[in-house]
């Protein structure tokens, strides 16, 4: 027990967070071609070889969702971590052409192993007997093109959830698909603006495209951390970072998490930061809490947008970092969400905040 905790606690935050999203994609397939049989059976009758006499139907579907949920590990794996990382420097035509290719070849093996294994291990043929039938089968009928289709369809609607939750964050995918945010909703939002300290002299040093790539690396694992914490990247603005949570006491803590577990993520990589840019990136942020309206606005390109109070407070709060030297404040009232130790916050009493008729307590973490 120990050493399997002590091999997760070696694995980064971005490698746990695309293992959870590699997992959900395998048993989201699994699923899905275990209902997809099931109607099948129900709909196709005799015809399904898995009803042929003296076939251990429990065995078969349990071979056959073995295979699907192997293979579908395999897949994810490529499509989250391999290919995300060799294509996140590629052109959009690069990226669609290698995800239609691994499309196209997943189908087929997803196939291929379902059938082979099936023929092998089941009907009891030779594995030599069980390539030369999926052989003929696949150029003598139309069997395999029967087959492919479905896992296309369920690929490319994986691609897509993928796209969109990399656009609007983890989680939205579904409420787009469902018009969730056609008319505008109030929700209650824990909020943090976050970025890059002493941004101005490192661009100057470091002039336009050099200055332009640390952001671009800054953001990247930073982005790692948070998202480790459930955080949804509502958006990027220059060197800064805007993410939210749905509003609970568990997730309070997580924006917690999030800011030490970002800041491990950098300092991890301080060295390559030091050797690439001559620096290593620290960040200050800001967390408030609050009624936030969210809803989809635009024509020719369509978004969510945030707006109200709370966002803006945020903002106030993340510049009144340089205002009383602090790296992290929160308002009082995620403070007392939180519900810390004394020694974990302090007071930095209250804070003239621009926009507001009246100062507001502050705290700073202690983390």
């Amino acid at each position: 027990m120990k050493f399997s905790r002590s091999i997760i606690s070696k694995i980064s935050p971005s490698k746990k967070h695309e293992i959870k999203v590699v997992f959900s994609i395998a048993f989201a397939w699994t699923i899905f071609d275990f209902v997809h049989f099931l109607y099948r059976r129900a709909t196709e009758g005799l015809s399904l070889k898995y009803l042929d006499p003296g076939v251990n139907l429990f065995k078969e579907v349990a071979l056959r969702e073995f295979n699907v949920f192997l293979i579908s590990l395999i897949i994810g794996y490529f499509l989250v971590s391999v290919l995300r990382n060799y294509l996140r420097n590629s052109s959009l035509w690069k990226n669609l052409l290698l995800k239609t290719l691994i499309l196209v070849l997943a189908s087929f093996v997803m196939n291929f192993f379902i059938y082979v294994t099936y023929e092998w291990l089941i009907a009891k043929e030779t594995f030599g007997e069980a390539l030369n039938k999926f052989a003929y089968n696949m150029f003598h009928t139309k069997w395999l093109l029967k087959k492919m289709p479905e896992w296309v369809v369920l690929f490319l609607v994986t691609l897509l959830a993928i796209e969109i939750n990399e656009k609007y964050s983890r989680g939205v995918f579904l409420n787009i698909m469902m018009g969730k945010y056609l008319q505008p909703k109030e929700e209650k939002r824990i909020i943090m603006f976050l970025d890059l300290k002493d941004s101005t002299p490192i661009a100057e040093r470091l002039g336009n495209m050099e200055y332009f790539k640390f952001i671009r690396d800054f953001i990247f694992y930073i982005s790692s951390g948070i998202i480790q914490h459930d955080g949804r990247i509502y958006q990027y603005v220059g060197d800064e970072i805007v993410v939210w949570w749905p509003n609970s006491e568990a997730n309070a803590k997580k924006t917690v998490a999030a800011l030490i577990t970002a800041r491990k993520e950098l300092n991890i990589r301080a060295e390559y930061f030091r050797r690439r840019y001559g620096t290593i990136p620290e960040y200050k942020a800001g967390i408030h809490i609050g009624i936030v309206t969210v809803g989809q606005v635009g024509i020719v390109k369509k978004d969510l947008v945030m707006s109200g109070d709370t966002i803006n407070t945020a903002a106030r709060i993340r510049s009144a970092c340089n205002d009383v030297n602090q790296k992290y404040l929160v308002s009082k009232e995620v403070a007392d969400l939180l519900d810390m130790k004394d020694w974990q916050t302090e007071s930095v009493g209250p804070v003239e905040m621009k926009g507001k008729n009246e100062n507001m307590e502050l705290f700073a973490l202690k983390i």
